[in-house]
């Protein structure tokens, strides 16, 4: 009994605290959930860009005509493809076509990554097909026996046999690679149910729904890029494709997803449409914070990319004598663990593990690495899986989680024991501010 060493009381607020809600995520496949809005709503906009705009039915029987080529290209379930692009329609239809071809898509700025991470995105994902578009071409360092298919090529009328396996839900939707400690990145793949389990499910899903302009303002490397582009597509949105100027996108938007930095520089007042703003990837001042939840809900939400971008969020209450610290999103779970794995008492720092529908699928060709920041999941059972966050952290008596430093504050500490005994000079400094930590 993984309990056993907590009091009745510990061991009741560990699961209450550390549990998202169950709830049932009807559609496992990210593409079928975009092509049934493209079914129902085919002249409703998908996407704009530049004075441009694409339909779902539009988007659908583009993405459908490329689906088929990638898969007379040998493309199957399983599969990596690039997507080295620039934020664009060309570089959603792309997307789309990726996933309808049953492959998961591993997505590059073609436009800012350097030559060497390209080649080593493509060593390590095995993309043996790259989507680009024709400017870009020649900055990709193709090895022998790939195929680069240029996204800007006329389409046919055709779309040519539909993929005759289907993906499965644990099958990969994309591969994102994130910095690690050396300056070596990893590829992180997420599944179908991971990414699922995150934009039809709320608050994840910020109650997007068609109507809405969700404004993509990231690089499409970034896994808060997949959140943009799919947490619109899936709800049947508009996707607000920023250009060179971001600030435009952000001001027909209804929708924003977004780091604290770009927040900072987009001016609430001018973008009275915002009902929505989900903000991660760093801290966020009480300031920023206060002053588009007086006119948005705004959510702070932590996690990383090997736990689906975010495992907790919480809304931003202005009147609130603290700020919100969040909680674990539906089907996810949370556990504040000792140095021997073990949980702690509520309100005990300790290191932050999560678990659940959340959980990647691990590190690409990495087993050491994988070995270290993935576990069995003992609480859970079953062979799941859970992940180290690096995080500290710990209960707060709302049921909230605060967090109190991350192991890349201090890349010299070695272990858990050491991250362990940054608690208390952590605790003062955390104090009267916003903390919003992925």
């Amino acid at each position: 009994m993984p309990l056993r060493h907590l009091t009745p009381r510990d061991q009741h607020l560990f699961w209450q605290y550390g549990r998202g809600a169950d709830v049932p995520v009807h559609e496992p496949l990210v593409h079928r959930a975009i092509e049934r809005h493209a079914i129902v709503h085919p002249h409703a906009v998908a996407a704009e860009h530049h004075g441009a705009t694409l339909t779902y039915g539009e988007l659908d029987r583009y993405a459908g005509a490329l689906a088929a080529r990638l898969v007379r290209e040998g493309v199957r379930p399983g599969d990596h493809v690039g997507l080295f692009a620039r934020r664009s329609i060309p570089m959603l239809v792309g997307l789309f076509a990726v996933l309808k071809a049953g492959a998961a898509y591993v997505p590059q700025d073609i436009g800012r990554t350097p030559p060497a991470q390209l080649a080593h995105v493509i060593r390590t994902a095995g993309t043996r097909v790259i989507l680009t578009q024709k400017e870009h071409a020649p900055r990709v360092p193709l090895p022998g026996g790939h195929r680069l298919i240029a996204l800007d090529d006329p389409a046919p009328h055709d779309p040519g046999p539909v993929p005759l396996l289907p993906p499965h839900p644990d099958d990969g939707c994309c591969v994102l690679f994130v910095p690690g400690t050396t300056g070596r990145r990893h590829g992180v793949k997420l599944t179908h149910r991971n990414i699922a389990n995150l934009l039809l499910t709320e608050p994840g899903g910020l109650g997007i729904r068609p109507g809405d302009r969700v404004a993509q303002l990231l690089g499409i490397a970034s896994d808060l890029a997949a959140w943009e582009i799919l947490g619109c597509l899936t709800h049947g949105a508009t996707l607000a494709i920023g250009g060179k100027d971001t600030d435009a996108a952000a001001r027909t938007a209804t929708v924003l997803i977004t780091t604290p930095a770009l927040l900072s520089g987009i001016d609430p007042d001018a973008c009275p449409r915002v009902r929505a703003v989900a903000v991660a990837g760093g801290s966020c001042p009480r300031p920023l914070a206060d002053r588009w939840s007086s006119r948005a809900a705004l959510f702070h939400c932590r996690g990383s990319a090997e736990a689906t971008v975010v495992t907790t969020m919480g809304r931003h209450a202005p009147v609130a004598g603290r700020p919100a610290t969040g909680r674990p999103t539906p089907n996810s779970t949370v556990y504040v663990l000792g140095a021997d794995r073990r949980p702690l008492p509520m309100g005990e720092a300790g290191e932050v593990w999560a678990g659940g529908d959340c959980v990647s699928a691990g590190y690409l060709g990495d087993d050491a690495l994988n070995a270290e920041r993935y576990a069995l999941d003992p609480f859970l059972g079953e062979g799941r899986a859970m992940f180290r966050t690096r995080d500290l952290g710990r209960w707060t008596p709302d049921g909230g989680l605060e967090h109190l430093a991350r192991a890349a504050d201090r890349p010299g500490i070695p272990d858990a024991r050491a991250l362990l005994r940054l608690a208390g000079e952590r605790t003062e400094r955390t104090a009267g501010t916003v903390t919003v930590t992925r």
